[in-house]
């Protein structure tokens, strides 16, 4: 059963073809995702790899975990699941009305 792995404190110019071909040194990488900001399209710093067994990933999280990799020092532990979040509650500060508090009264010009 393969074993997905949290790395965090990845530089931001870390892809996944380097990240899979880092972790391939402690056995078979099935996948490789770094995760990019929706934004920026820029990296968020993080990604996830997933090994072909938990021995595999064992060794992974020993190799790497508190290693440097593209001059950062990286954290590598075992995934959680990802948890259910609220809903977001909207907002900004701005009535929900539709107006935003941008003026308004551009018929007093005419």
């Amino acid at each position: 059963m393969a074993k997905k792995l949290y790395v965090g404190g990845l530089s931001y110019s870390t892809t996944d073809s380097a990240l899979k071909e880092a972790f391939s040194q402690a056995g078979a990488v099935e996948s490789a995702t770094i995760i990019i900001d929706k934004m920026s399209g820029r990296s968020k710093g993080f990604g996830f790899v997933e090994m072909s067994s938990d021995e595999e990933a064992e060794k992974a999280i020993e190799m790497f975990n508190g290693k440097e990799l593209d001059g950062r020092t990286v954290t590598v532990n075992e995934a959680r699941p990802m948890e259910a979040r609220p809903p977001r509650q909207g907002g900004g500060g701005f009535d929900r009305g539709g107006r935003g508090g941008f003026g308004g009264g551009h018929r007093d010009r005419f």
